[in-house]
């Protein structure tokens, strides 16, 4: 938490998550162009924002981009500003979710645990329920399997797809089609991807979801802070996340 608030006491690095999250996805070259520094100064202000996991990067073909990633702002959020104003709390998401390109969206956590731990976490159906709001998926998680979503207190599939990809314990790629409510069912099939690589004694956790259309209903992605946070404290501490949040399909 002390990387996160350093980087967000800075007005220039507030002006530069400002700027992804007007467009998410820049290359170096683009970010420069709205500041009035030099290159080396902006590189230096995204090593921090890195450092803090509030920006992630990944290579297209010889280009960098830079995504905002807003899991750092959720736990900063659920660990000390929840408890002391809602207003602010609220203020402090809201980065999160107006997130309006949603193209691509790429949000980056790292969890204490091991590769095989977190695989069998992302896969278990009972496991499921205690981060994704009481949510089971069940698969025979075989390349080309069908998945589906499902919760005890609703009386139909939530969402469901096909698993594209299946690399365990590393990367895992599957269709989604949202089927949760009217509004959501009409943006068609997304993609999610699942990148698990081992550091040290953690494991570093980048989630992509892409292949939406331009403008997409904020339902599609929006949970996936909350939804990440809660896997690294099932993890990490045994224990259920209690933040406020919503069940998918309410």
């Amino acid at each position: 938490m002390d990387n996160v608030f350093k980087a967000l006491a800075d007005p220039t690095r507030r002006a530069l998550l400002d700027e992804l999250f007007r467009r998410d996805g820049q290359t170096l070259s683009a970010l420069e162009g709205h500041f009035s520094m030099s290159r080396i100064g902006v590189m230096k202000h995204l090593k921090l924002l890195e450092q803090a996991g509030l920006v992630v990067t990944k290579r297209r073909g010889r280009e960098k981009l830079h995504y905002l990633n807003p899991v750092p702002i959720r736990q900063a959020h659920d660990r000390w500003v929840s408890k002391y104003t809602e207003p602010w709390a609220a203020a402090l998401i809201e980065l999160k979710k107006r997130l309006e390109n949603p193209m691509e969206k790429v949000f980056e956590i790292y969890i204490r645990t091991t590769p095989e731990r977190l695989w069998e976490a992302i896969t278990d159906p009972q496991t499921r329920t205690k981060f994704q709001f009481g949510n089971t998926i069940t698969s025979t998680w075989e390349p080309g399997s069908h998945w589906e979503m499902r919760n005890p207190a609703a009386p139909f599939v939530l969402g469901e797809g096909e698993n594209l990809e299946v690399d365990p314990p590393r990367r895992l790629v599957q269709s989604m089609v949202a089927l949760w409510g009217d509004d959501v069912k009409r943006e068609g099939t997304s993609r999610v991807t699942w990148e698990i690589e081992p550091v040290g004694d953690s494991c570093r956790l980048i989630v992509t979801h892409d292949q939406l259309r331009d403008g997409a209903n904020a339902q599609l992605y929006g949970g996936w802070p909350m939804i990440l946070s809660g896997l690294k404290t099932w993890l990490e501490l045994g224990e259920v996340l209690t933040t406020p949040g919503s069940l998918m399909y309410s």
